[in-house]
């Protein structure tokens, strides 16, 4: 069966350098049933039937019946969200859209298909990049571009110096002045700067297409050999980059962008090949639109004609909002109407350029002709078979070893990049120790502290009689990522489709059709989310210090937008009014208090002091938990399961070699067994290397490949400024590529 999108972001990207080896038992519940249990009555359970996958006679999976039963299911256990969030979408009024979007998610948060675990950063880190000198905005891909970083040699950057930049930043935002003076203040202590900036990494990159991949994995690395039209800069504003400038129709739904003239195309030998021109972003947009590899769905509500183009069988790129004229070396992107987000979105490469010629020449076609299984198809297959008109050629690859980025000589703005040599240095997660000992070695410029590294800061101690951890740790910030535990609500493989024998399912026989059923059950799934501690479960990577400090309670951050007017909505039959500069997250937990589902989101109940939706444990609730399993037992009753006789069983794969991950699972294991060990036995199912652990889930491309009934690898961040950007990752039709978490589409 072919793909059909791909999105993730994975959980090893932010813990990769965060590794502990803090203990957790093992040890599982009894089937200690009660005479009240088995008294539970069967309580109707509205349970449609869904149509079953058919198969030929080689074993190939129809594709018709796989979407039919997807659909089915999707309709079913997200019909709430997906109710609510039509409105929302057809919503013009922002701030109402804004509204609309946070009570659509308080449904999604109800389905029970995701428990929102964490967000990246949180944790102690030591590090030698001055802060605030990479991009920090809350979306897109900039954050990964590393031109302006500053580096300092030697000695990681003080504690004391950490706070003293942190403070000057929060002075000097928007007047574009800080990383001078971040500069200044770092060199009148004494410190000098390198132009080399030293990565650790988990993941090689896939492509090196920017057009056909969503996965951070492959975005992090590829962002660095091109430049976008606008770069949002240190300071968080947007700036020219390969547009040196932009107009704006005066309805609203034009926008032109000006390209710069004498940008060079080269290859990765650094050999001149064409100027970047108008036309390329033409063309990277028309095979975007034909590599349906996960980013369409960004743009065909954006765009004009894109959706129409996704649609037609005869692939007419005319009838799409995307033209340039030549001679003045412009490009027109008109929209699908007002978008006051849309220069958000420039900053992620889904408006990256591509040069036509060099595309062919590797096999590349547009329309009906796109064949990416082609065997003359190589575009993007490796760093030799693409182009370069950004800050970097790879100019070294060695799979799971090392990648090295090099400063580009033909670069538009060479002059004014500060580092010239990015090493990504492979870390396979297994030695817990790793990270912190290179980044005290200078092999890796920074690194986050887990409960082990963290122990060994505080013993490593400096000539001046200090510790590592008390001249060098810092609390490192958190971002708008989040992190989710994915429910398999439709589960149809036992072991990895890649290796038969990795990642194989300890659920046999009978037992696969009954957890399938119970996971079918949002009261099911609730139970298990609220019977979920994961305080106990993050501080196996941070330590139980900092537990709380990266604790996230739903999917889009509850302070990522405001209402910017008053607005009045219906929640519940009941008109609601709020005033302006209301947080999404307010809005999300008044729906959810009003369907009277016991899930925090929103509190100033929390280790800030202030409202927010991190920093606290809105969701784990033994007492809710039972409450939720009778419900469970009852409906599933209806349906031949008897809970209260058999015992429903999960997996939950793990990367077994690294401790901290192990840990984790355990964590989960535990306290879920603990509250629900009747009713419920999670199977951790080991993975012996991490490409096993990703291949059951991260790497899959459909659904239907996903190898797990939970996974707690992925996540997801956002690409643009508005909650659309989390959101839309649940539609249906494969237009939302995180849905495949779930076990469909």
């Amino acid at each position: 069966m072919k793909a059909k999108s791909a999105k993730l972001l994975s959980l090893v990207l932010a813990l990769m350098l965060a590794f502990s080896m803090a203990a957790c038992g093992n040890g599982g519940g009894g089937n200690n049933n009660t005479d009240e249990d088995e008294n539970i009555a069967a309580k109707d359970w509205d349970l449609p039937e869904f149509p079953e996958l058919v198969y030929d006679d080689e074993g190939e999976l129809d594709e018709d019946s796989y979407d039919e039963r997807s659909a089915a299911i999707y309709n079913y256990v997200l019909k709430d969200f997906v109710e609510a969030y039509a409105p929302a979408q057809a919503e013009t009024n922002v701030s109402k859209r804004y509204a609309l979007m946070a009570m659509a998610e308080a449904k999604l948060m109800e389905s029970g298909v995701m428990l929102p675990t964490k967000t990246r950063g949180g944790n102690y880190a030591i590090t030698r990049i001055v802060p605030y000198t990479v991009d920090n905005v809350l979306w897109g891909t900039d954050n990964d571009r590393f031109h302006n970083a500053l580096v300092v040699s030697g000695d990681p950057i003080a504690k004391e110096d950490i706070t003293h930049l942190r403070t000057m930043y929060e002075e000097l935002k928007g007047t574009g002045t800080y990383a001078a003076q971040a500069k200044a203040y770092l060199a009148g202590k004494g410190r000098t700067f390198t132009d080399v900036y030293n990565y650790a990494y988990s993941s090689d990159p896939q492509t090196w297409d920017a057009l056909a991949t969503s996965r951070a994995a492959d975005s992090e690395a590829i962002v660095n050999t091109y430049d976008g039209l606008l770069e949002y800069d240190n300071e968080g504003i947007q700036q020219p980059a390969l547009a040196e400038s932009y107009t704006v129709s005066d309805d609203g739904t034009k926008y032109t962008f000006k390209i710069r003239d004498g940008v060079k195309w080269v290859d990765s030998q650094g050999r001149y090949y064409a100027d970047v021109t108008a036309k390329d972003f033409v063309s990277a947009f028309h095979h975007l639109l034909d590599s349906k590899s996960g980013l369409d769905w960004l743009v065909s509500p954006v765009i004009k004609g894109a959706n129409e183009y996704l649609k037609s069988s005869t692939k007419d790129f005319s009838v799409v909002g995307v033209t340039c004229d030549e001679e003045a070396n412009t490009v027109t992107y008109e929209l699908t109407g007002v978008i006051p987000y849309f220069p958000t979105m420039l900053g992620y490469n889904i408006f990256a350029p591509m040069n036509e010629d060099f595309f062919f020449s590797k096999g590349g076609k547009y329309g009906t002709e796109f064949n990416k299984a082609a065997e003359d198809y190589t575009y993007g297959s490796n760093p030799d078979s693409i182009l370069y008109c950004g800050p970097y050629t790879v100019t070294s690859l060695t799979a799971k070893n090392a990648i090295v980025f090099s400063a580009n000589d033909s670069y538009w703005n060479a002059d004014n990049i500060t580092i010239k040599t990015i090493n990504w240095k492979y870390n396979d997660g297994k030695d817990v120790m790793k990270a912190y000992n290179d980044m005290k070695a200078e092999t890796i410029s920074g690194a986050g502290l887990n409960a082990n590294s963290l122990e060994q800061s505080k013993k490593d101690t400096l000539d001046s009689g200090k510790t590592w951890f008390e001249a060098y740790a810092y609390v490192s910030n958190t971002d708008a990522t989040s992190f989710m535990n994915f429910f398999n609500v439709d589960r149809n493989q036992y072991a990895n489709v890649q290796d038969a024998t990795a990642a194989v399912s300890l659920i046999k026989g009978a037992d696969r059709d009954n957890t399938n059923l119970a996971m079918k059950n949002v009261h099911f799934r609730r139970a298990v989310m609220f019977a979920v501690d994961r305080a106990s479960y993050i501080a196996q990577s941070t330590g139980d210090e900092l537990k709380y400090n990266s604790m996230r309670n739903c999917y889009t951050p509850g302070n990522f937008v405001y209402t910017s007017e008053p607005v009045t909505v219906t929640m519940n039959g009941t008109e609601k009014t709020y005033p302006a500069n209301t947080a999404y997250g307010q809005i999300m937990q008044d729906q959810l208090d009003a369907d009277g589902v016991g899930i925090t989101v929103w509190t100033n109940k929390n280790i800030s002091g202030s409202y927010s939706s991190d920093g606290f444990d809105g969701w784990y609730n033994p007492t809710n938990a039972m409450a939720e399993m009778k419900e469970a037992i009852a409906e599933l009753k209806s349906k031949g399961l008897d809970l209260t006789k058999t015992k429903i069983q999960i997996d939950l794969p793990t990367f077994a070699a690294n401790q901290t991950y192990l840990n984790m699972a355990m964590a989960l294991k535990k306290s879920v067994e603990n509250t629900l060990g009747k009713y419920v036995q999670i199977n951790l199912v080991s993975c012996a290397v991490v490409d096993d652990w990703y291949n059951a889930g991260y790497y899959t491309e459909i659904g239907y490949e996903s190898n797990y009934t939970i996974y707690d690898v992925s996540g997801w961040g956002p690409d643009y400024g508005d909650p659309s950007t989390y959101l839309d990752t649940f539609l249906d039709d494969y237009a939302g590529y995180m849905v495949k978490c779930i076990g469909i589409f």
